[in-house]
């Protein structure tokens, strides 16, 4: 067969790789379309409420500015332990089959050889943050640890389990060159497959901070007897912040890197939560809250976040193969 120094024109003329190009990308707009109405409207519905919503008439709590800190160190230590059990689970699958050797480093991982299961195996450490996610909404919902700081973690760690998978499905979809844009291909996803799993993520997310905005308010003090406004406030105080704060803690975790990379996954699980969290705020079930007591919280949160931070950049930043 004669080279063809032009590949998208056959030897007959042109050939429907365009067409597919085309369709990609509409596809693509689709999903950024979605994105941004997932993440401004709840935006939209929060201004309203507080537009609409009567002023308090009763004294505000004071602001407690150490919750507010350990909230931040809780969300930075459980982004970056979810973001071990993706890349782990990335690794185990691929050290299990035949013809593939990986590594696992503190921000990423990368293999030798070949398996056309590799490609289906990129979608497992999403997989694998789901189940860990779902497991301490669990714990924190069912038997939730009393100590605040713990309780903290908890909390973040069972949203952040979504929160740092759903998103790749969108993604994806737009940067079929993603992971879960990798094993979504290998799967055979069609566009509109793709439109209704990104329909079905966006829904599980907007749940799963419904489901974590109670946990928030259940540490504040009196937060049974306020009105909404009292409630978005303190969920501004305690967890939007806080999780806002917590992006440039995790930088340190990831680099070295270029800066977007480093910064994009902890600012889009930071900015979900947050406008999720605030929406549901509005309309969150009065938890009973006791005295918040942070003697040891913030030390213990700083002491563990200084171990995983050694361990990602002594241990894993060199890379450690699974073979």
């Amino acid at each position: 067969m004669a080279f063809n120094p032009f590949p998208l024109v056959g030897i007959g003329g042109f050939i429907p790789r365009p067409r597919r190009i085309e369709r990609r990308m509409s596809i693509a707009q689709v999903a950024l379309a979605m994105a941004a109405a997932f993440l401004g409207g709840p935006v939209i519905w929060s201004l309203a409420l507080l537009v609409r919503s009567p002023r308090s008439s009763g004294p505000r709590s004071p602001w407690n500015w150490g919750l507010t800190l350990a909230s931040a160190l809780a969300f930075a230590l459980a982004f970056n332990l979810i973001f071990f059990v993706q890349e782990l689970f990335l690794v185990v699958p691929k050290a299990m089959t035949p013809g593939l050797k990986p590594t696992l480093f503190h921000n990423n991982h990368d293999w030798t050889g070949d398996n056309p299961l590799a490609e289906l195996f990129q979608g497992a450490g999403a997989a694998a943050t789901v189940v860990v996610g779902l497991a301490f909404l669990a714990w924190a919902t069912r038997r939730s640890p009393r100590p605040p700081g713990l309780r903290l973690f908890v909390a973040w760690t069972g949203l952040l389990g979504l929160l740092e998978a759903l998103p790749q499905i969108l993604i994806g979809t737009a940067v079929p060159q993603n992971d879960v844009g990798r094993a979504m291909s290998y799967l055979g996803f069609h566009a509109g497959t793709k439109v209704a799993a990104c329909m079905a993520a966006m829904t599980a997310m907007a749940l799963a901070c419904g489901v974590a905005a109670p946990l928030f308010l259940s540490l504040l003090p009196g937060a049974e007897t306020q009105d909404p406004r009292g409630r978005a406030r303190a969920m501004l105080r305690y967890a939007v912040l806080p999780a806002l704060m917590a992006v440039p803690l995790v930088v340190p975790f990831r680099v070295p890197g270029p800066l977007i990379e480093n910064l994009f996954p902890p600012a889009v699980a930071a900015v979900t939560a947050s406008v999720w969290l605030q929406a549901w705020a509005w309309h969150a079930p009065r938890a009973p809250a006791a005295a918040v007591r942070l003697r040891w919280a913030i030390p213990a949160l700083l002491g563990a976040l200084g171990l995983v931070l050694a361990v990602f950049q002594i241990v894993l930043r060199p890379g450690v193969n699974f073979f």
